[in-house]
């Protein structure tokens, strides 16, 4: 019984160790495009994604081996010709909008814009009717 319960908690904790590739970084995950303006714009969208690892970080600051993927692939792709808000519409295609650090105008985002300014209205509202209480009294 006790050869089960360590043979179990061995395999368990097992588990992170294999999580990590022995495979080497993609080629430009840390390295800079030899084009200063091409790796300007990499910089500036690669900013604006969020890492699908660490979820509060951008690709550009995240040292998961994901993120080192992605960098290369903006890289790549920019490298390529294609533009920023090209590539961004890529991987928003593929990972959905939550992978933007931008904020997006679809429709569904509607109610995220307009609850700050319904909030603001209706504190304003209640602290006008809470002056105009203590006046009255």
């Amino acid at each position: 019984m006790k050869k089960t319960v360590l043979l179990l908690a061995m395999l368990i904790l097992a588990v992170p160790l294999s999580a990590d590739s022995n495979l080497p970084p993609a080629y430009w995950a840390n390295r800079e495009l030899p084009d200063a303006r091409q790796e300007a714009e990499a910089q500036a969208l690669m900013e604006q994604l969020r890492c699908l690892v660490c979820q509060g970080q951008s690709i550009a600051d995240s040292d998961a081996e994901l993120a080192g993927d992605m960098r290369d692939l903006v890289r790549r792709r920019i490298a390529a010709g294609e533009s920023p808000n090209a590539v961004r519409a890529w991987l928003i295609q593929r990972y959905g909008t939550w992978i933007s650090f931008k904020p997006t105008d679809e429709p569904a985002a509607w109610p995220l814009w307009l609850a700050p300014l319904a909030l603001i209205l209706i504190g304003a509202w209640l602290i006008r009717r809470r002056i105009k209480l203590k006046a009255g009294a």
